[in-house]
């Protein structure tokens, strides 16, 4: 049977204390919700953060199961994974643009929820940075001696799940407040979201392998 070892008390309180240090630090998923959040208010904020952190979910699974290492080692997995990332953000840029605007509060309500959430998903799920992240960052923090490496940093990564679900939504919300006074500019926010989401995706594509 495959030892189940969790973390030493020390280790989850430096994790945690370096994980809160980063999460504060505004980074491309943290961009892309104070943008939804901005444009669309709190909920579809809320929901965006919720979808970020199920895609950072695949990257704790994959770190466990020593995917991570393979993607960073290999030049085409590591390439069709951050391609595709930024051919996403890019597409959701251009949409943003050719947007027709929507005036009457109800239509904007009605934006779903489901969708916000599967594209916040799937931001964070291609995005390789996130991969490299976990490479570079959870074995700092797990001790090899004391067996069941994987289960040290599936625990580690649910630790930091569970701190980015609170540091992210407190920007959504803040982002959605101050997003309320700007919608009488919707076009303008509208346009500048899509712009944003454009650079997201040349950022991710001109990410390089360290």
């Amino acid at each position: 049977m495959v030892p189940v070892v969790f973390p030493d008390a020390t280790s989850l309180w430096l994790f945690g204390l370096a994980a809160l240090a980063l999460l504060a630090i505004p980074g491309p998923a943290v961009l892309y919700i104070v943008v939804q959040s901005a444009e669309q208010g709190r909920r579809i904020g809320l929901a965006s953060v919720a979808g970020v952190h199920l895609g950072t979910l695949v990257h704790v699974a994959a770190a466990s199961a020593g995917l991570s290492a393979l993607i960073v080692a290999s030049s085409l997995a590591f390439s069709v994974v951050k391609y595709a990332g930024a051919a996403y953000l890019v597409y959701l840029g251009i949409r943003k643009l050719l947007e027709r605007d929507v005036d009457t509060p109800v239509e904007r309500r009605r934006y779903p929820l489901r969708r916000a959430f599967v594209r916040g998903a799937v931001v964070n799920a291609l995005n390789p940075k996130t991969a490299l992240f976990f490479l570079a960052f959870l074995p700092q923090f797990v001790a090899p001696d004391r067996g069941g490496v994987w289960s040290q940093a599936l625990v580690l990564g649910f630790v930091f799940v569970g701190l980015g679900l609170v540091t992210d939504s407190l920007y959504a919300l803040a982002a959605g407040t101050v997003g309320g006074l700007l919608r009488r500019r919707r076009n303008a926010v509208r346009h500048g979201s899509g712009i944003v989401f454009i650079a997201l995706g040349a950022t991710a594509a001109l990410a390089k392998r360290t």
